[in-house]
């Protein structure tokens, strides 16, 4: 019965470590483009065209 409650404490610091890397990268600016990385690679902008010599 001891180890369930030391599962049980290791658990809730684990997901406390989560949520406060949640809200350390929300306060950071992670998330704050979430539009252009989904269309970036519509965005191509390296394309070279080779002309016929």
């Amino acid at each position: 019965m001891n180890i369930i409650y030391f599962l049980i404490g290791c658990s809730v610091l684990l997901a406390l470590a989560f949520l406060a890397a949640f809200f350390w990268a929300q306060r950071t600016g992670q998330n704050d483009d979430l539009y252009t990385p989904s269309v970036r690679i519509l965005l191509d902008d390296d394309i070279e065209i080779h002309e016929k010599k």
